[in-house]
């Protein structure tokens, strides 16, 4: 039986570079679904074609030659689950690319509400579409669609928009995108686009808040073992700590990590830090209202023990976590990372569809260094 024909649950216990391997082509990352498929390499690249796409949008004329790059082609965004910020900047991102879109945010209004399986809906909409973006709240689905179409002769990708408790390797790449920007600030508004160097060497990067639930975290803690010498914190309620099959990951890649149960105890030692809401929405049974959040938040009353150039992430949306008086802090990255979202996601389109060398000889022959 070949491997694309597998049952869901049997993919499930394929070594994770097995999976990778039959979500790309040519060695080449075609389906966006899993962190994992990002080598070093690939993320380096989507940062500097994000950065070079920002750089050549700024000019009318440079924003007409990117409208070029794909008008041939279409693109659903097939979103059940709620969204805002991932919804709009894909489709910011394919109006920057000229890629005209459509969309599925309520299945009531779709043939769905006929009886019409989730899976034939995704097979109608690949005989309309050349891209399908999708977020949906079943872990796997978004995999379990690449290869239903793969297994159809669909050459057609689809891109995880986050897919339930899971993963969401978009807004990792944007974060890691964020990060470089944050901590390689001076060096990039410089136009140096190396984005091999390894800005993450010798930093503590803290996660808090709902780890276990938090797609998000998941996704970039995946991406940060691509850099040696980066530390990570855990902090969070006992009930909600970081999974196990992450600190195994991060086992195996040699990655330094700990754990704490009050932010304010350890702000002092972080350069980063990315904040999390309670996901109260996978809790039917109402178990996260007996948790106490309180030391999961970071308040103005903190900033003389932060670093000089912490920077303060979130995903959004937020709740308490992020007091509102840090929001005219310049160390506070949530808003930075929603504009950055649109740019890397734009760079992600454009590599599916192999735009890249376009676009980087666009940047060489307009831009000097």
């Amino acid at each position: 039986m070949p491997e694309e024909a597998r049952k869901p649950e049997e993919r499930e216990t394929l070594p994770t570079a097995k999976r990778v391997a039959l979500l790309n082509r040519h060695d080449r990352i075609f389906h966006v679904i899993l962190a994992q498929q990002f080598d070093r390499e690939t993320i380096d690249t989507l940062c500097k074609l994000a950065e070079m796409l920002r750089n050549i949008a700024e000019t009318r004329q440079g924003l007409q030659f990117l409208k070029t790059l794909l008008s041939h082609k279409r693109a659903m965004l097939y979103f059940i689950q709620p969204s805002t910020r991932t919804f709009l900047s894909f489709a910011a991102a394919c109006q920057i690319l000229g890629i005209a879109y459509d969309e599925v945010r309520n299945p009531s209004v779709s043939s769905e509400v006929k009886g019409e399986t989730e899976d034939d809906t995704v097979r109608v909409l690949s005989q309309y579409f050349n891209l399908i973006v999708m977020r949906h709240p079943k872990e796997g689905f978004a995999e379990e669609m690449a290869h239903a179409l793969d297994a159809l002769n669909m050459s057609i990708p689809i891109i995880n928009g986050g897919s339930g408790q899971d993963q969401h390797p978009t807004q990792a790449l944007l974060d890691i995108y964020t990060l470089h920007r944050a901590f390689g600030r001076v060096a990039i508004e410089r136009g140096n686009l190396d984005f091999s160097t390894n800005r993450f060497a010798g930093k503590t990067i803290a996660f808090v808040g709902d780890l276990k639930r938090g797609r998000t975290v998941r996704s970039l803690a995946y991406l940060l073992c691509r850099y040696p010498g980066v530390r990570m914190i855990f902090i969070a309620p006992p009930e909600l700590q970081i999974s196990e099959d992450i600190l195994e990951y991060l086992g195996r890649n040699e990655v330094e990590y700990a754990f704490a149960d009050d932010v304010g105890a350890v702000i002092h030692e972080c350069d980063a830090i990315y904040m999390t809401r309670l996901q109260d929405e996978y809790d039917v049974a109402g178990e996260s209202k007996k948790i106490d959040f309180d030391r999961f938040h970071i308040s103005a009353d903190m900033t003389p023990r932060f670093k000089p150039d912490l920077a303060i992430m979130h995903p959004l949306p937020r709740r308490k976590e992020i007091d509102r008086r840090l929001d005219t802090d310049p160390r506070a990255q949530y808003f930075s990372q929603v504009h950055n979202g649109m740019w890397m996601r734009a760079a992600a389109i454009a590599y599916a569809f192999h735009m890249d060398g376009a676009i980087i000889d666009h940047y060489q022959t307009h831009f000097t260094y």
